[in-house]
């Protein structure tokens, strides 16, 4: 089984239907959400054989949010088993499939995840997966980058103005795009989080979602939002969890040598809309952690290793906003900033800390493209393209 998760309207649906049209198996579509699709299943569990008919042996079948369904696991494992040989089966959804699952998994080894993001700039250019595969060296991989010329300025100018969401980003218009944003939460709210968690406070995850813009870019402290909130700890934390769940943000620990440290410490949360920050520079940052998550989650995907993402933080709380680890070693250390200057020395010494792991300046400023000592200066232009 393939399973294909990532934020609500960001292109799941389209991509599925795409391949099965491709493969010609239209007909074995089938969305969960819909009342006759879950009446079919009542009937006879294995409904979609009916609708296979005489297509071809291996057929592909989509089973699009499923995970809404009651025992939902269990459901797919009775496929597979018994299926396994006869069909191939594409799960799409809009919640996180590894915080939904629990320990005992009725579906372990039976599925591959792949992780479908808003759009990205090497997407919107034409760039490609392959020219954004990592090297064993990254200092290979960062003189690839800067070797390019992609003409990628306006196009990013754009994707941070109205954010990557196929709907709002084509539509070119600031005016629908903040229409669309105040819609897309809405629905969010009562429809996905309300079905995935059963929280009765959804006006505490809406109030939850008003003050993290402003705390973008920093530890995030639940202490403070359960004062600001006047809610339990615990009450925070399961909205936060909520929110992860629904693909509305994501979390970064700080990272440490040891992986239970880095478990207790405060995270980041990022939107994966990254236009909701209130500054303008909350914005490029959190863009530019969602592109990191993006190339990561790739390469993750595709099977060349394991990468995470991070940021560091010191005892005496300076920071850099980003590390790529590659099998939970110090890979490539980034902080981004709107425009081009001189690397700060707490950046420095980390990546020195890190064992002289490469430090990346990732500036929105167009036309970077230079190497200092201890340091590379990129445009997020030329970087992500």
């Amino acid at each position: 089984m393939r399973f294909v998760t990532g934020p609500r309207q960001c292109g799941k649906t389209t991509i599925a239907r795409e391949h099965l049209k491709l493969t010609h198996c239209m007909d074995l579509y089938f969305n969960w959400d819909k009342r006759e699709v879950r009446s079919l299943f009542r009937q006879d569990n294995y409904f979609y054989r009916k609708a296979a008919g005489a297509v071809k042996p291996f057929s592909w079948v989509c089973f699009d949010e499923i995970h809404k369904m009651p025992k939902w696991k269990n459901i797919l494992k009775d496929f597979f088993d018994s299926d396994e040989n006869k069909y191939r089966f594409i799960i799409t959804g809009s919640a996180r499939m590894d915080l939904l699952r629990k320990a005992g998994d009725s579906l372990a080894g039976r599925y591959f995840t792949f992780r479908l993001f808003p759009l990205s700039l090497a997407e919107l250019t034409g760039g490609g997966a392959a020219r954004s595969f990592p090297e064993k060296d990254p200092a290979q991989f960062l003189e690839k980058k800067l070797s390019s010329s992609p003409k990628s300025a306006g196009i990013m100018s754009q994707l941070l103005a109205l954010g990557g969401f196929p709907e709002p980003f084509l539509s070119g218009s600031a005016a629908f795009s903040n229409k669309w944003r105040s819609g897309y939460l809405d629905l969010l709210v009562r429809e996905d989080l309300r079905d995935l968690t059963h929280i009765a406070e959804l006006e505490n995850i809406s109030a939850l979602m008003d003050l993290l813009p402003s705390r973008i870019s920093s530890p995030l402290s639940l202490n403070s939002l359960r004062e600001d909130m006047e809610v339990s700890y615990n009450a925070v934390k399961s909205y936060l969890k909520a929110l992860e769940l629904g693909y509305v943000v994501f979390s970064l620990p700080p990272y440490s040598r040891r992986v239970a440290r880095s478990v207790k410490k405060e995270r980041k949360f990022y939107f994966y809309d990254w236009t909701r920050p209130a500054t303008e520079a909350g914005r490029f940052e959190n863009y530019a952690a969602v592109e990191l998550k993006m190339l990561v989650s790739l390469w993750e995907d595709f099977g060349l290793g394991r990468f995470e993402l991070y940021y560091v933080r010191t005892r005496e709380g300076f920071e850099t906003d980003f590390l790529i680890t590659r099998a939970n070693l110090p890979y490539i250390l980034f902080e981004a900033k709107l425009s081009d200057s001189t690397l700060p020395p707490h950046n420095r010494k980390h990546a020195r800390m890190l064992g002289d792991v490469p430090l990346v300046l990732l500036t929105k400023q167009e036309g970077v493209v230079s190497v200092e000592e201890g340091g590379y200066h990129i445009s997020a232009s030329r970087f992500f393209a």
